[in-house]
């Protein structure tokens, strides 16, 4: 399966695909044994990151335009965001725009995701496999 995200990454703009690696690469670490939830659209790819292979379990994601990343918080209305990062008003979601892989090593933001973490129901399982689901595909 991840030789198809390969495949999905590889059709965004060059520069947005090189982003997207480099997201994943720092992103990965921090969801050990998380399932990936793959889904391929027409504005956008978007990669969610969960206890299960559920869309309810998603702690953070990722979609990925034709010029920048968002990182989303299903929590975001509820985390702690003293320096006022967080983007947007809806009932319980919330994003951060990347425009550098480096923006996930800011402190600030590393906070944000380590709350997330703390409120994923269930919890993600130490030692368990990272999975790469394909929910939808174009």
């Amino acid at each position: 399966m991840s030789e198809e995200l390969d495949r999905i990454i590889a059709r965004r703009p060059p520069a947005m695909a090189k982003l997207t690696r480099e997201v994943l690469k720092k992103l990965r670490p921090r969801f050990p044994g998380a399932a990936e939830l793959i889904y391929d659209k027409n504005n956008a790819l978007v990669i969610g990151f969960g206890s299960s292979d559920r869309p309810s379990s998603v702690i953070n994601s990722i979609a990925v335009y034709t010029k920048w990343i968002n990182l989303y918080f299903f929590e975001g209305d509820t985390l702690p965001d003293p320096e006022g990062i967080l983007q947007g008003a809806g009932s319980t979601v919330r994003s951060i725009r990347i425009e550098s892989a480096a923006d996930l090593d800011r402190p600030a933001v590393k906070a944000l995701m380590a709350a997330a973490l703390q409120c994923a129901d269930p919890p993600l399982r130490k030692g368990a496999k990272r999975r790469v689901i394909l929910r939808q595909s174009l």
